[in-house]
C-alpha cells in the first residue's frame, strides 16, 4: 500500500511534468483523486469509459494513462462523461495521465522505447516542438521491409509502408502517434524514413513527392509502451501491483 500523494509527487518529478509544454486538452497529472491510497495501478492509453470498465474490473486504486479525460476540454458532465467519472469515483479509482512528458522521456517514453525495440538503441533526441524535442533518430541497418517486419512485431499487427521494401531505411526518426503531419518537416531533419502512428491522407501523397519512406504503425499500438514501462516502475519503487489494460482502437 502506498500513500497516493506520494506517487503523484514520484511521478511528478520523474516525468517533469511541470517543465514540459503540451496540448491545450493534456491537463497532465492527476486529474481524479481516490481516498489517498493505492495498494494496485491499471495502465492504458486511453481514460475512456470502456477501459474504466475493465480498470474497477481489476480492483485497481490508480489508474495511469496517455490519453487523458479532458481532450475535449469542457463538457457537460452528462452521459458517457458522467457514467465514467461516478464509475471511477464510486470504485476509489484515481487517474493520472501523462502526454507529451512520458512521449519524450529518455528512459519511459514511447519514442525511446520504440527506437530500442527497433534496434537502434536510444537513438539521438531531434524534432524542436515549443522548446522539447519530440521524437528519437538513428540508423536502422536493413531494409524498409525489415523494418517494416520489425515494427509489425512490436506493434502486433500491420503497418503500412510508403517506400519501395527493397531500399534501404538509413536514417528513421521515429515519433509515435498521431505525428504523421510532420512529414514535410522531417527531409529538413535529416530523416530518411519516419516511423509514426497515423496521419491525415494527405500525409502519404506528400511524403511520395517528396521522397521521404514512412511506416504507419497505428496510433494506439506505438504509445502501449510508455504506460507499461510506468507500470513496472511503480511496482520497483512502491510495491504496487500492477496491470496493463489493453483496449485497441484499432487506428
Amino acid at each position: 500500500m502506498a500513500n497516493l500523494e506520494e506517487v503523484i509527487e514520484f511521478l511528478e518529478a520523474e516525468l517533469r511534468t511541470g517543465e514540459i509544454p503540451d496540448y491545450p486538452g493534456a491537463h497532465n497529472g492527476l486529474q481524479l483523486q481516490n481516498g489517498g491510497s493505492v495498494a494496485k495501478v491499471a495502465c492504458a492509453v486511453d481514460a475512456s469509459l470502456p477501459v474504466i470498465r475493465k480498470v474497477v474490473e481489476t480492483g485497481a486504486d490508480l489508474l495511469v494513462v496517455h490519453h487523458g479525460l479532458f481532450w475535449q476540454e469542457v463538457r457537460q458532465i452528462t452521459g458517457a462523461n458522467y457514467e465514467k467519472l461516478k464509475l471511477a469515483m464510486d470504485a476509489g479509482l484515481a487517474i493520472y495521465s501523462s502526454h507529451i512528458p512520458l512521449d519524450i522521456h529518455p528512459e519511459y517514453g514511447n519514442n525511446v522505447l520504440l527506437s530500442r525495440e527497433l534496434g537502434m538503441g536510444d537513438g539521438e533526441a531531434f524534432f524542436d516542438w515549443k522548446g522539447v524535442q519530440l521524437g528519437r533518430k538513428g540508423v536502422f541497418e536493413g531494409s524498409l521491409e525489415n523494418l517494416q517486419d520489425r515494427l509489425s512485431e512490436v506493434v502486433g499487427g500491420p503497418v503500412l509502408l510508403r517506400g519501395e521494401k527493397k531500399d534501404p531505411a538509413g536514417i528513421v526518426g521515429v515519433i509515435t502517434g498521431g505525428a504523421g503531419s510532420e512529414v514535410g518537416a522531417m527531409a529538413g531533419e535529416g530523416v530518411e524514413t519516419f516511423v509514426t502512428g497515423e496521419g491525415p491522407h494527405w500525409s502519404h501523397p506528400l511524403a511520395e513527392e517528396i521522397g521521404l519512406n514512412v511506416l504507419y504503425g497505428g496510433h494506439y499500438a506505438t504509445e502501449t509502451q510508455g504506460v507499461r514501462a510506468l507500470g513496472g516502475l511503480l511496482n520497483r519503487t512502491f510495491g504496487l501491483e500492477e496491470t496493463f489494460v489493453d483496449h485497441p482502437t484499432g487506428l
